[in-house]
């Protein structure tokens, strides 16, 4: 368990990456924190052998002691044996003195078995007494006083009887003493009443009442402390203790008022708590409400009625330990009761800092009240609601995804499924729903008033937004793929393809801000709500958490634009491209048609897509163009003659695609001057075709300083599309690569170009 709980706290304690930077410090902290604890053990391991030591000191002193009485004890019967012997006629006198003693004491018994039913009939007109006048019991002490002496006449009796090994009277004394078991339960009534009601006749003013029943506990408590300590004398010494049977007058068996009245403040307690569970599960938020009485009894008791009580009972300290301990078992029994509701757990959960609190207020040390009031499982309790807060969300999550997942199955029926937002931008149907939703989970987090319940719900989501993100990704990427083999079905493309855009326009809904017109995409939205709720040392950290989401949504936009022209090669272009660099090509017009494709593309989608996506939609399609038609050296019968005009279609064909992307009216200055320098590919490109066989490595060497990610199978490739290829020029490119020192960089287009 303790193995469990410190895993736990060590996962809580690194989360993140960044926070193995932590560690070193970390372990100075619990470095110094070990040594600490330790002084404080080694401190309280020697106070604890002081304490011990000095015990077993007492404990052999009253060995001694003991050992000195006993033989004190043998002495003075020693000396009554012999006496005897020393006085004449003794065993006469004995006899007479006994006989004396035994006249005398049936007289008194004989006295009190006359007058017992009288006595008995006068305690009951004081009992009905105190029935009409419950409030202030006048004859409480007079009662119990009388009610003792009648106790002790039976007693008396019924051990006598019992002596004289002759059963045959005492049945008929039970019957006799029958009438006062019944007395006597009728004033423990009394007792008890009052007992159960003892703060209430405090809080009235009553302090009289409360003396009087003071007095009778604390005379209960010496007469059961005295049948204790003779039933232990007579229990070890049993041959010394029968001549000395004649001085154990009074009660002889231990009654427990003061354990009855322990009893009656627990019971007392008990039904309170009761009545506050009632209202605590009608209402979680009114918990402290429904304990105000809990408070005041204790201050109650602290105020009005130490001064009242035997300073030995330190009443106070009793009450609070029964109080605690009825709190802790109220509390215990709610966490681990299945049908708690959520809402009540969280309020117990935050109830410790305030009981331990008002406690400290009253006067009781948190380390004084044992056990603890959640028996330190705040931790557990923290994550367990956290982990409900989880379990609430990923339902949710999954049954959106399902829902997701169905909408693109049927993305064919129309209407079905995405739809234009107030912008007119395509919009899948669930995203508003699935950050509404982690709103009300923030909601739910931040109403348990506990940043790391908030906390932990936060990273929760963010893992799964994460997971969200590769998850679409995937499912976009393995619908896309069946459109990529040589005979595609084309059933759903066209709504694949719209799919794409409204996934693109999804991910820039999260991110786009526009603070101008107080405009906030979902994933500002959603830090600024959680941002009230958790710590400034949270939210330093998160935030990288929620740059990196960031980048993601931007990743998965670009990457559903570049998937959609991707789409457009593999089902549009199919027939088109294997014709580029042979035969084919030069009486060909396909770029020029491709171009015509582009731009229908264009004016189809501008409308329905993100002003902001449209610059990295023509961007795309540059991009997939240029890889694609650098790819097609590897076209069967790709082949470049020296008598054949390939290089003016070679800069016909560059000319037409940067005419279309430079002049296109939707495409933005910067975006054309990216494109631009993109497509300066082609210059070394040409110069791979048309440079003389020797100069070939050199023109490599070229490309590959401004193209550090250029493909050596790409460059074999096009050499080979050469009409003048032979092994050697291969090896002589080969030899020149192996003399290049490569420095790495940013990503270029030809890290695509295989």
């Amino acid at each position: 368990m303790a193995m469990e709980s410190s895993t736990i706290k060590l996962a809580e304690l690194l989360r993140h990456p960044d926070d193995l930077d932590k560690i070193p410090a970390m372990k100075l902290e619990y470095t110094r924190k070990k040594a600490a604890v330790d002084s404080q053990l080694r401190n309280g391991l020697k106070e604890q052998l002081e304490i011990t030591q000095s015990g077993m000191n007492g404990i052999t002193d009253g060995q001694r002691t003991v050992q000195l009485i006993k033989e004190e004890m043998m002495k003075i019967d020693k000396l009554c044996a012999e006496s005897q012997n020393m006085i004449r006629d003794f065993p006469n006198i004995n006899m007479v003195s006994q006989t004396h003693r035994n006249f005398s004491a049936v007289e008194t018994m004989r006295k009190n078995l006359d007058t017992f039913n009288e006595r008995v009939s006068q305690v009951e007109i004081m009992l009905r007494q105190d029935d009409q006048d419950q409030e202030n019991m006048p004859n409480l002490l007079p009662v119990h006083y009388e009610l003792t002496q009648l106790r002790n006449i039976r007693d008396d009796a019924m051990e006598q009887i019992l002596r004289a090994d002759d059963t045959s009277l005492q049945s008929t004394l039970e019957d006799y003493f029958a009438r006062l078991d019944e007395t006597i339960d009728w004033f423990d009534e009394h007792v008890g009443t009052i007992a159960l009601n003892l703060i209430s006749v405090l809080v009235n003013g009553n302090n009289g009442l409360v003396v009087r029943l003071a007095v009778v506990i604390e005379a209960e408590e010496k007469s059961d402390k005295r049948v204790k300590a003779l039933q232990e004398a007579l229990k070890d010494h049993k041959e010394m203790a029968a001549r000395f049977q004649s001085i154990t007058d009074g009660a002889k068996q231990v009654r427990g008022y003061k354990e009855k009245f322990l009893q009656a403040i627990q019971v007392h307690a008990d039904a309170k708590i009761a009545e506050s569970k009632q209202v605590f599960l009608e209402d979680p938020s009114n918990l402290e409400k429904s304990f105000k009485w809990f408070f005041n009894d204790l201050n109650a008791v602290k105020q009005g009625m130490v001064p009242l009580m035997p300073k030995k009972w330190k009443i106070f300290q009793t009450y609070g330990k029964l109080y605690h301990k009825t709190m802790h078992d109220f509390l215990i029994g709610m966490v681990d009761d299945p049908d708690t509701m959520s809402a009540n757990t969280l309020a117990i959960l935050n109830w410790p800092e305030k009981y331990y609190k008002k406690m400290a207020k009253l006067g009781f040390k948190q380390d004084e009240l044992v056990p603890q009031v959640l028996d330190g499982r705040e931790t557990e309790l923290v994550r367990d609601f956290r982990q409900l807060i989880i379990k609430f969300l990923d339902q949710w999550l999954d049954r959106i995804f399902i829902t997701e997942k169905k909408d693109f199955a049927e993305r064919n029926v129309e209407g079905s499924n995405i739809d234009p937002d107030e912008y007119g931008c395509l919009r899948t149907k669930n995203l508003v729903d699935m950050w509404r939703m982690l709103r009300e989970q923030v909601d739910a987090a931040g109403n348990s008033q506990r940043t790391d319940v908030t906390e932990g719900v936060v990273d929760a989501m963010i893992i799964r937004l994460k997971t969200r993100q590769h998850t679409w990704q995937k499912m976009l990427d393995d619908e896309a793929a069946k459109y990529s083999g040589r005979d595609p079905e084309l059933e759903g493309f066209q709504a694949l393809q719209d799919w794409l855009i409204a996934t693109a326009n999804d991910q820039i809904a999260c991110i786009d801000d526009n603070e101008d017109e107080g405009r906030f995409g979902y994933l500002t939205s959603f830090r600024q709500k959680f941002e009230p709720l958790v710590s400034a040392a949270y939210l330093e950290r998160v935030d990288s958490e929620i740059s990196t989401l960031s980048i993601g949504y931007v990743d998965l936009s670009t990457h559903c634009i570049a998937k959609f022209a991707q789409l457009i090669f593999a089902v549009d272009f199919r027939n088109v491209m294997p014709d580029f660099f042979t035969p084919k090509w030069y009486t060909a017009t396909a770029m020029k048609q491709m171009v015509v494709t582009f731009e229908e593309y264009v004016g189809d989608y501008k409308g329905v897509l993100n002003n902001s996506l449209l610059d990295i939609f023509i961007e795309e399609l540059s991009v997939e163009l240029l890889i694609r038609y650098l790819s097609s050296v590897r076209n069967k019968g790709a082949k470049f003659r020296r008598q054949d005009p390939y290089k003016d279609k070679l800069f016909n064909d560059v000319s037409t695609a940067f005419e279309f992307f430079k002049n296109s009216s939707y495409c933005s200055p910067d975006a054309a001057a990216t494109i631009q320098d993109k497509w300066k590919v082609t210059e070394p490109f040409l110069l791979l075709i048309q440079a003389e066989k020797a100069a070939v490595p050199e023109v490599f060497a070229a490309f590959k300083a401004d193209y550090w990610d250029l493909q050596l199978s790409w460059v074999e490739a096009v050499l080979r599309a050469r009409d003048d290829f032979d092994r050697s020029l291969l090896n002589a490119v080969k030899s020149r690569a192996a003399q290049i020192d490569v420095v790495r960089g940013l990503e270029t287009v030809m890290s695509k170009v295989k």
